[in-house]
């Protein structure tokens, strides 16, 4: 049964993330799980990860497939960022992907992130954070820029949802538009599709935020719901050459693990 209050497709944010956060001195994240897998998705699909995900999420997505991960009980272990750090250095890869859940919703995520963009040795990390869209980037963005600007090793890449009206009316009402005018190529925007009106709603809003040029846009099948061949007539019918159909591989390569993967 969902809980009362998240039958309108939304989370009280701040009542979610104080029950999920651990907020003693030494700045602990609750991670519900850690683990090295291939991206399934966005713009380093295919490429081996480190992911670490985080509990609690603002949203009640109907499509969600990290539910268990966003309950109000859900299990956590407290993960200080010099420990997260190392264990992402004992993992040996490049790519980082920080996922939940909501990511956005921790308070220390941007010292997480400076430290993994600190990292120099054996070679500088790849980071990647997916956020549902309803979250304010600029702190993140403007992270990004001041890493750059001193000449920080690593990358940051932002992957934004754009709810369809298949995730749930409120839910899609509640994008931060402010969010798709702070991307560039080195991000993407994912529309998540169960329908066609939805490939219609994805087209519209691409169309409104000049996001073809911006950014990568990318289509996904809400899965088992909407076959990937009918958004690749779609794309072709309407000549939509700028975006990209994507199929979450974890799912395609494990089909039947919800976890680790």
């Amino acid at each position: 049964m969902v809980p009362e209050e998240e039958n309108d497709g939304l989370l009280d944010a701040e009542r979610h993330a104080a029950r999920h956060t651990i907020r003693p001195r030494a700045q602990l994240f609750p991670v519900v799980e850690k683990f090295v897998s291939l991206n399934g998705e966005g713009l380093a699909a295919g490429r081996p990860a480190a992911f670490i995900r985080f509990a609690g999420c603002n949203m009640w997505c109907t499509y969600c497939d990290t539910r268990w991960a966003n309950h109000p009980y859900v299990e956590v272990e407290g993960w200080s960022v010099p420990d997260l750090v190392a264990w992402v250095a004992e993992t040996g890869v490049s790519c980082v992907t920080l996922t939940g859940g909501e990511p956005l919703l921790q308070p220390y995520l941007p010292d997480l992130v400076q430290a993994l963009l600190s990292v120099e040795e054996p070679r500088p990390l790849r980071v990647e954070i997916e956020t549902n869209g309803s979250r304010d980037l600029a702190p993140l963005a403007d992270l990004r820029r001041a890493a750059a600007e001193a000449g920080l090793p690593g990358s940051l890449h932002f992957t934004v949802d754009w709810k369809t009206p298949t995730a749930g009316e409120a839910v899609s009402a509640a994008m931060m538009r402010e969010n798709y005018g702070l991307l560039d190529k080195r991000d993407a925007v994912k529309f998540v599709v169960g329908s066609e009106d939805d490939l219609a709603f994805a087209a519209a809003r691409a169309d409104e935020e000049q996001l073809w040029d911006r950014c990568t846009v990318l289509l996904s099948p809400v899965w088992g719901a909407v076959e990937p061949a009918t958004i690749a007539a779609y794309l072709i019918e309407h000549r939509l050459d700028r975006a990209r159909l994507q199929l979450q591989l974890h799912k395609i390569i494990w089909p039947n693990e919800t976890k680790g993967v």
